[in-house]
């Protein structure tokens, strides 16, 4: 696991390594992070990792349009193994609820379809909303009771894998998972493709394995 860790520090653009302990061993926490020496205008390059053999790698987005007060949200998530292969996704429309939400319920329901499946046992989680991984990495206390919720929800879910490593990635390099999410928005029903991917997110998905690079400016 250590060894592992240390590979994907490598790989993740100098990405700060919290090491917590859980019922099975270790979880890695991996925290964006850039050197002070960079200029704020520089560009930074993004690209999707693959995970290391063994293990499935699941990115999952949170999309809300509206006013506050009446927002209607959807979610999505893709689950990829080492070779970059679509193994599974999914998208849904969930009603009411703010971008936060939406960001929580879609990694709550990539969880809960990891285990109803069955297939895999270390799981990579990836997302973009970096403060939302924090309060669930760090266990932090929050006030808001829906975010407890499903915060609480997530963190019963993770001890059952035998291993979980959960990173932030900028958008730019979670662009299937938003793709899928922004979908969601058009679904009469949940919606869950294994093995072979909507036609919507192939490109993107292709640009993922291919190692594609997409600039972020500061």
């Amino acid at each position: 696991m250590i060894g592992l860790g240390l590979d994907l520090w490598r790989c993740q653009q100098r990405q700060l390594i919290t090491v917590i302990s859980s019922q099975n061993g270790f979880r890695f926490g991996l925290r964006s992070s850039s050197s002070s020496s960079k200029k704020k205008a520089e560009a930074v390059p993004v690209s999707w990792a693959k995970p290391e053999m063994g293990w499935a790698k699941l990115n999952f987005d949170g999309s809300s349009k509206g006013a506050a007060g009446n927002n209607k949200a959807s979610i999505g998530g893709v689950i990829r193994n080492h070779k970059a292969e679509f193994l599974m996704g999914y998208a849904e429309s969930i009603g009411e609820a703010n971008s936060n939400i939406a960001e929580l319920v879609a990694l709550r329901r990539g969880l809960e379809l990891v285990l109803e499946y069955g297939l895999w046992s270390h799981v990579w989680l990836e997302g973009d909303a970096k403060t939302l991984l924090d309060i669930i990495v760090e266990k932090r206390q929050v006030k808001c009771v829906d975010v407890q919720m499903h915060v609480a929800h997530i963190n019963s879910i993770i001890p059952k894998l035998s291993s979980c490593i959960v990173s932030h990635i900028y958008r730019e390099g979670n662009r299937a998972a938003d793709k899928l999410a922004r979908m969601g928005h058009y679904l009469d029903k949940p919606q869950v493709w294994c093995f072979d991917p909507p036609h919507e997110v192939v490109p993107l998905l292709f640009h993922d394995a291919e190692g594609k690079i997409v600039f972020r400016k500061r």
